[in-house]
């Protein structure tokens, strides 16, 4: 290589790796002092795009946990609420059962004052957590809970719903069905005729009347046969009770108000002549044109069994709050047939059938649907569809029994009871579903950061071994640069000859 003063090769190289050698130096600095390895977009561009991906799921995940704890927070306060409404029931289970003993010699009155009370406590509760109307905009609480979490590919698979909107989770008195219960043990007779008893005679030698009697054992059949002088009132309560020996059945003469007051602990249905009241009846396919089938609360309207339609047909009753049963009626039934078939299907239902000769009844101290073939609106053997749901846990045969409101209260909260169960059973299901998506979204948060450390970290052992290189390769640089500098001093030797 020629020897030369003008250019210093060797040092131009001992520059440039000083500079490439200061660069690495600089940037492992960087490294370790940020504790990134990427810094950026120069030092990855792939893989900052990739972190940044789940630096960002990490944010929206982060957000979602906060966002599912608050519907948490808001559910617990509503199961909260919930189970003190529970303890209510039980406070009012203990008190119509208190009132429902023969037993009990104290002010039923008494009682009944804390249980409407208490009644009115569950409805102030109920608005308070938000489950009194449901009306949304009209509650404490978004009862419609919709949270956002994420973590999805798609918006839809990144929200938790739990709706508590609907009649369906009301769980004020009307919602519970104890609105109009007592445990009062007031008395209401059962009219047996419009007509007048307070003064006269009502029949005479020339007429009778004859009174049916419907219980769930069976229907007693009372002639009263006038006389010459005419019948008054007592003396056809005389004649009444005397045919009602022995069924539990007893009449008396409210002589103030005009009519019979027809007592018994037990369901039974009255009619005077001929069936009275405003009942359904239910047609249906059966070829016993004297068999009749009606439903009701306390008369009922009498009718005609249609044979038209040659198929059997199964009637559905759905007692409120209860399940389903169906009963399947041929076109070759009796009317004796179809009332053991009837009495069998509903044992247990809550739904007692009586029977008035050929004449059969339902009745129920709830609410209850009567549907042919699952199909209210079908055509053929059944006309109509029976239903009672306009009625309420009070729309009973009333009677001078003093402990029947309790026992229809009691029936009536074992039945809120279960209905309360159920809106607690949405809820903790509720509860559940945001604590999985918590823990799902911990999890992703976890595997999330885990991953976009690998990618954007710096590994601070081999950084630190990057920095003690660098360091070592400067000196040297610095060195070789030294002696590259002073290599065109040996060209002064040759010129001082």
């Amino acid at each position: 290589m020629a020897v030369s003063i003008q250019t210093n090769v060797s040092s131009l190289i001992a520059q440039e790796n000083l500079r490439v050698t200061n660069e690495f130096q600089s940037r492992t600095i960087q490294r370790l002092t940020s504790g990134y390895r990427i810094n950026s977009s120069a030092d990855d561009a792939a893989g900052l795009a990739v972190a940044n991906k789940f630096r960002s799921d990490v944010a929206e995940l982060m957000q979602g946990v906060r966002n599912a704890n608050d519907g948490l927070s808001t559910l617990q306060i509503i199961d909260g609420g919930l189970n003190n409404i529970s303890k209510i029931l039980d406070r009012m289970k203990t008190l119509a059962t208190q009132s429902a003993s023969s037993t009990f010699t104290g002010s039923r009155a008494t009682l009944d004052s804390e249980y409407q009370s208490l009644i009115q406590e569950i409805n102030r509760q109920a608005a308070n957590i938000g489950l009194g109307s449901g009306d949304v905009n009209a509650s404490r609480f978004n009862i419609n809970i919709k949270v956002y979490i994420g973590g999805g590919s798609q918006a839809a698979n990144s929200q938790v719903a739990v709706d508590l909107s609907g009649a369906n989770n009301i769980v004020n008195a009307t919602g519970l069905g104890l609105t109009g219960t007592s445990i009062a043990g007031s008395t209401q007779p059962v009219t047996l005729s419009a007509t007048d008893y307070r003064s006269g005679a009502y029949l005479d030698s020339n007429s009778t009347q004859t009174y049916r009697f419907a219980t769930t054992s069976g229907t007693t059949y009372v002639t009263v046969v006038g006389d010459s002088d005419g019948l008054t009132g007592n003396e056809i309560v005389t004649q009444l009770n005397a045919g009602l020996a022995g069924t539990g059945i007893t009449v008396s003469l409210d002589s103030a108000n005009g009519y019979l007051v027809v007592s018994s602990s037990n369901s039974f249905a009255v009619a005077v002549a001929s069936v009275v009241g405003g009942g359904t009846a239910i047609q249906a396919a059966i070829t016993d044109a004297n068999a009749v089938v009606n439903t009701g609360k306390y008369n009922f309207a009498g009718g005609t069994m249609s044979t038209v339609g040659t198929a059997s047909q199964t009637l559905t009753f759905t007692p409120d709050g209860g399940s389903a049963v169906n009963v399947t009626l041929n076109v070759d039934d009796t009317a004796d047939i179809i009332f053991t078939k009837l009495k069998t299907a509903l044992s247990g239902s809550g739904i007692d059938v009586l029977r008035m000769g050929n004449e059969v009844f339902f009745q129920s101290n709830t609410d209850f649907t009567v549907a042919r073939n699952n199909s209210p609106t079908s055509t053929g053997g059944l006309g109509n569809v029976a239903s009672n749901s306009s009625a309420s846990a009070t729309d009973r045969l009333q009677t001078s029994d003093p402990t029947a409101d309790a026992l229809v209260a009691l029936s009536a909260l074992t039945n809120a009871v279960a209905l309360l169960g159920a809106v607690q059973g949405k809820v903790g299901t509720g509860q559940n579903k945001l604590q999985y998506a918590i823990q799902l979204a911990q999890s992703q948060i976890a595997s999330f950061t885990t991953a976009d450390s690998r990618i954007r970290d710096a590994d601070i052992a081999a950084e630190a071994a990057n920095l003690t290189k660098a360091q070592v390769m400067e000196q040297a640089s610095l060195a070789a640069m030294a002696q590259a500098n002073a290599s065109p001093q040996a060209v002064l030797a040759l010129l001082r000859g």
